[in-house]
C-alpha cells in the first residue's frame, strides 16, 4: 500500500481501521506512517498523528526509534495543536534519553505558561514534567508554581490533572 496516496485528508473510522490493520505492527509500515507525520503541517499529518496514537496504544514499542524526532520536532514553529498534543501524549508515557531532558521540559514548560495553549497539551506536558521530576527535584518547585497560578483559570480538565499532581 502506498499510504502516502490513500491517506485521507480526513478522520474516518474505516479508514483508521483499514490502515491499523495494514500496519499490524510492522515496524516498516509505521515508519511509512511517521513520515508523514513528519513531512509538514497538512490535514494529512494531523491525521497521521491520530493514528499514530492508536498503533503505539497497540504497539507501544513502535514509538521508541522515533522519541528524539518527536521532541525535536516540537521545537518548530507554527505546528498544528494535532501535532502537539498527540506528540506529548506519546511522550507522556515513554522514557525519554537523559540527554533530551533538558529540551523537553523547556517546551513543555513554554506550553504550561502560554495562556493561549489548548488544555490537553498543557495536561500532557504537566504530565512529562512531573514524570521528570523523578530525576530532577528541583523542577518540582517551579511546576507547582505554574499550576497553582493557573489552577483557578483553568478548565476542569487541566484542574483535575493539576490537582493530582499538586497531591504527590
Amino acid at each position: 500500500m502506498n499510504l502516502k496516496e490513500s491517506l485521507p485528508e480526513y478522520n474516518s473510522q474505516t479508514e483508521t481501521k483499514r490502515i491499523l490493520h495494514w500496519i499490524d505492527g510492522s515496524p516498516q509500515h509505521f515508519a511509512d506512517l511517521m513520515d508523514i507525520f513528519f513531512e509538514g503541517n497538512t490535514r494529512k499529518n494531523q491525521y497521521a498523528a491520530g493514528i499514530m496514537i492508536h498503533c503505539i496504544d497497540r504497539w507501544h514499542f513502535l514509538i521508541t526509534p522515533y522519541i528524539e524526532r518527536l521532541i525535536l520536532n516540537l521545537q518548530n514553529e507554527g505546528l498544528h495543536d494535532a501535532i502537539k498534543r498527540n506528540t506529548v501524549r506519546v511522550l507522556q508515557d515513554v522514557d525519554i534519553p537523559e540527554n533530551l531532558h533538558g529540551i523537553i521540559a523547556e517546551i513543555c514548560f513554554n506550553y504550561l505558561k502560554n495562556p493561549a495553549e489548548a488544555v490537553a497539551i498543557k495536561a500532557f506536558s504537566m504530565t512529562i514534567i512531573d514524570n521528570l521530576t523523578q530525576f530532577y527535584p528541583e523542577l518540582k518547585e517551579e511546576l507547582h508554581f505554574i499550576l497553582e497560578e493557573q489552577f483557578p483559570f483553568q478548565s476542569a480538565g487541566f484542574r483535575s490533572r493539576a490537582g493530582k499532581i499538586l497531591k504527590k
